[in-house]
């Protein structure tokens, strides 16, 4: 009798036994030891009938491996003789060669290498940078003529677009319902139209103007006046009308031909260091004369001071002309007289000069001297750029002194003939034009003060003062008071005025014979009128 393993005994009816086979595999699995390197997952399993050959290689091992290979790359002459002298093995030096060999030969063809890696995913420029040849510091012929190429005309900004065909617009041919409009818009625009065409007839109108409202008034009718779809065909047709009446005008004839006749060209709207739009926007403020409100204000302002500066200047200087030249003496005596006050005004400057240098504080170390004599419309002082004097000390202060005195000594004894005489003034003439002067000084300082509110900080106006204006009048007048008593001496007085009545009819030739008729002024005591006619007639009647 034989007997037979229970281990290898299986059913072909029972289930349980295969389910006891298919495990008995799992259970005894190939064990490994430590020193042993760490399975694959793509390894098969051994089965225990087929001994492992080839010993499997550790993980110290293939670090190993590592730097040597890295020793050979990086180290030079002397790691290939350590190698040498170590005696490693023919096959690992062959190995370690044979990866010397890939790597340099990897790196002497990356664009190779580069476009054989290059995923099919890769996109067309992702290929033409793989396929480019590496920048070597210069430029090849090739690429030199085609950025040459390129560079020779400006792209175009936007990419042109392939225009669609028009939609077709639904047109109803159908009559509509006509709009009414109601009674007093129809009598309104009646109205409009009617004074319209008798302002244009008008006798009051010049040619220019009545031709203006004519061609307002015929441009009524034309096609451009009435209302258009808002298409291109629509718009294509209003264009070619006008530009045909222009034609038919003449305003096309003898114009300049070739590239770049008749045009302007703008440097300045191409600049990269101006601003574009805020370029623009000052060439149209300029083109249709556009200013803030403050610059209006401002030239206001500008001819309102300039105009009573003049006006001051104008009646002081014919006031001090009739002062000279009522003292009395020849001609030469008064022009001798107006050079002497000029002297004064020029002394008494250099004196508020020399005090203002004088008593200035020692804070800083210059001071600048105003003048007085030059005052810009603006109320600043424009008497050239200001000149700034050191502080002098007490010493200095005196000698500064001394010198001002020896050049007064010098001036006179250059010029002894002009008498010395102080600063022409009148004070009971301006105590009788202050009331003047200071309404018209308050008016324009109320103007400064409501420019002030719309200006810059840096275009504001000082208020103007009564005693600087008149301090710099009567040093800008005494200079030119010598030619104005010449002028007044040489020039003829005007006739007395002649009033000529037209001719009428024959009563007033009669009566008056067209003769010119000189009308004196008499005085008011001696007048004789109706009245004092009326008066002598009765008289004459009662001594009868």
């Amino acid at each position: 009798m034989i007997r037979v393993p229970r281990s290898n005994f299986c059913c072909t009816q029972c289930t349980s036994c295969l389910r006891a086979q298919r495990r008995l595999p799992s259970i005894t699995k190939h064990r490994r030891t430590l020193s042993a390197s760490s399975s694959r997952k793509d390894e098969k399993p051994s089965n225990g009938s087929e001994p492992s050959e080839s010993k499997q290689e550790g993980a110290l091992s293939r670090r190993l491996a590592e730097m040597t290979e890295e020793s050979l790359l990086e180290g030079g002459r002397s790691a290939h003789k350590n190698l040498q002298e170590a005696g490693f093995s023919d096959d690992l030096k062959r190995a370690l060669e044979e990866k010397i060999k890939a790597a340099s030969f990897k790196s002497e063809n990356a664009q190779a290498f580069s476009v054989l890696n290059t995923p099919t995913s890769a996109g067309k420029g992702t290929r033409d940078h793989a396929m480019a040849a590496p920048w070597r510091g210069t430029e090849n012929v090739q690429d030199t003529a085609l950025r040459m190429l390129d560079d020779a005309k400006k792209p175009i900004r936007v990419p042109f677009k392939i225009p669609n065909p028009a939609i077709p617009v639904n047109v109803n041919l159908k009559p509509g319902a006509k709009v009414r409009h109601s009674t007093g818009s129809r009598l309104a625009s009646a109205r409009d139209k009617t004074q319209t065409y008798a302002l244009s007839q008008s006798s009051g109108l010049s040619d220019k103007e009545r031709e203006e409202i004519r061609s307002q008034l015929t441009a009524r009718f034309e096609a451009g006046a009435r209302s258009l779809p808002m298409t291109l065909s629509g718009l294509s047709s209003l264009a070619n009308e006008r530009i045909e009446d222009a034609i038919a005008r003449g305003q096309f004839k003898n114009l300049p031909r070739g590239k770049g006749k008749h045009t302007t060209t703008d440097h300045n709207a191409n600049s990269a260091f101006i601003d574009t739009t805020e370029y623009f926007m000052n060439k149209i403020i300029q083109k249709q004369e556009i200013v803030p409100p403050w610059i209006e204000k401002q030239q206001d302002l500008s001819r309102e001071i300039d105009r009573f500066r003049q006006r001051l200047r104008t009646e002081w200087r014919r006031h001090a002309a009739r002062i000279i030249s009522s003292q009395g003496g020849s001609l030469e005596e008064q022009r001798r007289r107006a050079r002497g006050y000029a002297a004064a005004e020029a002394r008494l400057l250099a004196k508020k000069k020399t005090e203002a240098s004088l008593t200035s504080s020692g804070v800083d170390d210059a001071v600048v001297l105003p003048s007085y004599s030059q005052i810009s419309h603006d109320g600043r002082l424009a008497g050239g750029p200001p000149r700034a004097v050191p502080v002098p000390s007490t010493e200095s202060a005196q000698t500064e002194t001394d010198a001002v005195v020896v050049l007064e000594d010098t001036a006179s004894s250059e010029d002894d003939s002009l008498p010395h005489l102080p600063p022409l003034r009148d004070p009971e003439y301006m105590s009788i034009e202050r009331g003047w002067h200071e309404l018209q000084i308050k008016s324009i300082n109320d103007l400064t003060r409501s420019y002030n509110l719309q200006a810059p900080r840096l275009a504001q106006k000082p208020y103007l003062n009564l005693e600087r204006e008149l301090n710099s009048c009567y040093a800008d007048v005494a200079p030119s008071l010598a030619d104005e008593l010449t002028l007044r001496a040489t020039t003829p007085r005007k006739a007395p005025n002649t009033v000529q009545k037209p001719s009428g009819g024959l009563l007033e030739d009669i009566i008056q014979s067209n003769q010119k008729v000189r009308v004196y002024d008499e005085d008011r005591s001696k007048g004789y009128g109706l009245k004092e006619f009326w008066r002598d007639l009765w008289r004459r009647e009662k001594a009868t």
